[in-house]
């Protein structure tokens, strides 16, 4: 699934109700980073919703908000900008005045277990 919003049901996602979680090569990415770094620094502006991550130069900007966004709206991670990263060099967010982490949820944990147990269909 290239968005997460092909279906317009985002805030509610079910995967369209098939009964399995379709994941973007972007989204499985990001879940095996948390998988090796638990905490991962996210910001945003004062008048946005948007978060940013600025960590990887892989993909976009755009392009890693709309991933964190679908996974949090997946309930895989959680965004908390009222928890910064402790002892963390946020020079590249100084344009964010609004500074957090972000983590795997336990449902989140969970899928990335399955996928290394059950691997990934290609």
């Amino acid at each position: 699934m290239a968005n997460c919003s092909d279906c317009g049901n985002c805030a509610a996602c079910s995967n369209c109700a098939i009964g399995e979680l379709i994941l973007s090569s972007g989204e499985i990415a990001m879940l095996e980073k948390l998988g090796q770094i638990p905490f991962l620094p996210v910001a945003r502006k004062i008048d946005s919703l948007e978060p940013v991550y600025l960590e990887d130069g892989e993909l976009s900007k755009e392009e890693y908000s709309l991933i964190l966004s679908c996974l949090e709206k997946r309930g895989l991670i959680t965004l908390d900008f009222d928890k910064p990263l402790a002892g963390f060099d946020d020079a590249a967010y100084e344009a964010y005045p609004i500074r957090g982490s972000f983590a795997l949820t336990n449902r989140g944990q969970k899928v990335l277990e399955l996928m290394e147990i059950q691997g990934l269909d290609a």
